[in-house]
């Protein structure tokens, strides 16, 4: 199969403008993106950049836009783009770095902000800090994220305000709301609930859509948002 690959090309260092470079190849069906990048990297373009390390979808460094849906390289099969052409972009809603590396320093500071750890001011067990397989079940599914920054990328809100917690943060959030161990819910809920926090997303699902882990992200952020109705409604009682 010869596939046209049109890949976004910028260097900020030398490069007035973002532009789009052309590399023909022939693939199997079975080769995923990033093997072609790599290939396109190693027998024809070395300057070509982007980030990699598992291959496996596990780290999530090779997230990025193939033809218009953002993903992971790695999971992505040149089978599942019939049309001959993948066109292939950074993330959206990061500055870029070089050609298909973004900058997400704003990304993790967000992430940060939300206090990724578990806090409780319980004395501190022996062994460790036990829960039921029930209890650990609610947010069971939010610890596959792997941070690739594809919800956050494909996010409509993300785009038109800088100041958007975001979803990867949001759900990062819902993890330690939900789980029996933590004893922070005034704290935590305190972080989120503000206009750029819980209440910015609008239920768009984009974040769902393209999560390489499947994790129902807007669901969690939905349960997220209850979860501070109930506590300022108890509060007020």
């Amino acid at each position: 199969m010869n596939y046209l690959f049109r890949i976004y090309r910028y260097d900020p260092k030398k490069d007035k403008e973002p532009y789009y470079m052309d590399y023909r190849l022939e693939v199997e069906p079975t080769e995923r993106i990033l093997d072609c990048l790599n290939r396109i990297r190693w027998e024809m373009d070395p300057t070509l950049s982007f980030r990699m390390s598992c291959a496996h979808g596990v780290c999530g460094s090779d997230g990025m836009k193939i033809n218009g849906i953002c993903g992971l390289a790695c999971q992505k099969l040149v089978k599942d783009y019939s049309d001959g052409t993948i066109t292939v972009d950074p993330l959206p809603n990061f500055p870029v770095v070089k050609d298909l590396i973004v900058d997400l320093e704003s990304f993790f500071e967000k992430y940060r902000s939300v206090k990724p750890y578990l806090m409780t001011d319980e004395k501190e067990p022996e062994f460790e800090r036990l829960q039921t397989i029930e209890e650990r079940k609610i947010f069971d599914e939010a610890i596959r994220c792997i941070l690739c920054a594809c919800c956050s990328a494909s996010c409509p809100v993300t785009e038109t305000s800088e100041d958007f917690t975001g979803p990867a943060a949001l759900l990062r959030s819902f993890r330690y709301l939900f789980d029996s161990r933590d004893k922070a819910d005034k704290e935590r809920i305190a972080m989120i609930d503000t206009p750029d926090g819980a209440h910015g997303c609008k239920a768009h699902g984009k974040c769902t859509e393209v999560c390489p882990k499947e994790i129902q992200v807007a669901k969690a952020i939905g349960k997220t948002k209850k979860k501070i109705y109930d506590f300022k409604k108890q509060k007020k009682s």
